[in-house]
């Protein structure tokens, strides 16, 4: 009889390590709550959701989550597997359909002979072998119960917000144009331009909108990567203009000159029926945000399908708790993987999750563990999460910052990074004959 794993969450994490441990053979339990307990970013019983189309990020090798996803492909993962077949166009970044990815990754798991899934809220950590994905969305139960197995070890915590959706069909195009910026791609964003005064009224009605009721929000606790759009425009008056709505690289082809301030939005679904607001994540209430979205010029008759939405994420202080497998240090029967672990975003939950799983696999067969250096990508993240020496710890996305520096100089950051890149892909390649 095979060995059965278990593996709790079937988010990105959970479903990548279930697959890679049922692709070596192991018999794996994948238990997940959906769709009997829902949580506030659940919107299917399907597994892997994502929160937009864009969520996998930029796909070029000089841009540190490109590396990632590369080793990932490299390294056959099914999250980026399913991924490449739902892909749709979005100029330098890896977007897709999200319900057809959701629904692709499902449909492989479930039929999957190694596989069984288990409908239920799990509210203890089992004995192991068992990998722990519950996500930053952790049930209180089980949240309570991973306290409980680290004898109360603090979690920390962080906002994590999504932006709001609007239907093509209402963008007046009269005042939009299609465009990648430098005209990268294929035109895959919808530009919305707007003029100074029109952006200073924009900006001023944002900084005091009313915003929904967070417990415990404060601007210093919220994480750069995902920023509420209100929070930056209280930073300055022209943050805006250097974040989320910079029109460098956009010229209006109306004009011939590049505008004030640029509001993008990306295609969400393959059908190109609906459209994200770049950037824009919040956590106004929803009225003001059909107040104040539509003061943007393009988007003044604008139907929101979905409004922007915060949600509290939770997560390990894992450098005391887990090693550079993702396994706790007393235990390594007994792994965690995805946001939990302190990796920022669904590339790097993937990773921890492909990481997990395939040194969980070597370890119960009695062999030493792939050894993931942070030259690579997925090695650099594991050293972040199980650096002991940090002492403020805080969720992280892949950068070129956190891997070994190449050790002699390379002209022009983008040539720097594709060394990086090339150095790592490298490694990948023989990591992955074995």
């Amino acid at each position: 009889m095979k060995q059965e794993v278990k593996v709790i969450g079937a988010g990105l994490a959970g479903c990548e390590a279930a697959w890679q441990l049922a692709e070596r053979g192991f018999s794996v339990a994948l238990h997940e709550m959906k769709p009997k307990k829902m949580t506030p970013a659940h919107h299917s019983a399907d597994f892997a959701e994502l929160v937009c189309s864009n969520s996998l990020r930029g796909d070029r090798l000089e841009n540190a989550v490109g590396l990632l996803k590369e080793e990932l492909r490299r390294l056959n993962s099914l999250i980026l597997t399913c991924a490449e077949h739902c892909r749709v166009e979005a100029g330098g970044a890896l977007a897709v359909d999200r319900y057809g990815f959701s629904g692709m990754v499902t449909q492989k798991i479930r039929s999957h002979p190694n596989i069984r899934v288990a409908e239920e809220e799990v509210d203890e950590v089992p004995e192991g072998p068992v990998i722990i994905a519950t996500g930053p969305l952790t049930s209180d139960a089980m949240s309570a119960a991973i306290q409980r197995y680290f004898g109360g070890a603090d979690y920390l915590s962080f906002f994590d917000a999504a932006a709001p959706l609007v239907s093509f069909e209402s963008i007046d195009m009269e005042k939009a144009w299609f465009a990648s910026r430098y005209d990268r791609g294929d035109a895959d964003y919808v530009n919305c331009a707007m003029d100074k005064d029109e952006y200073a009224a924009f900006v001023q009605a944002l900084t005091t909108a009313e915003e929904a009721p967070v417990h415990g929000f404060e601007d210093q606790k919220v994480f750069e990567g995902c920023m509420p759009v209100e929070v930056m425009a209280r930073r300055g008056f022209d943050t805006l203009r250097y974040g989320p709505l910079k029109p460098v690289g956009l010229k209006d082809p109306k004009t011939g000159k590049e505008p004030y301030a640029v509001v993008q939005l990306r295609k969400d679904n393959a059908a190109g029926s609906v459209y994200n607001i770049v950037g824009f994540q919040t956590h106004l209430k929803f009225g003001e945000q059909k107040r104040v979205f539509s003061m943007i010029p393009a988007l003044h008759n604008a139907e929101f399908v979905r409004y922007g939405v915060m949600h509290r994420n939770t997560f390990l202080f894992s450098p005391r708790l887990l090693d550079r497998y993702y396994a706790d240090r007393r235990n390594p029967m007994v792994a965690f993987a995805g946001q939990m672990t302190g990796v920022e975003g669904y590339v790097e939950s993937t990773a921890s999750g492909y990481l997990a799983a395939v040194s969980m696999a070597a370890k119960l067969r009695g062999e030493t563990p792939p050894d993931f250096s942070r030259e690579t990508a997925i090695g650099a993240l594991a050293a972040y999460i199980s650096d002991e020496s940090i002492g403020n710890f805080q969720p992280m996305n892949i950068n070129f910052g956190i891997m070994t520096p190449l050790g002699y100089k390379v002209r022009g950051k983008a040539n720097k990074n594709l060394a990086i890149a090339e150095r790592s892909l490298a490694i990948i390649d023989q990591l992955a004959k074995r």
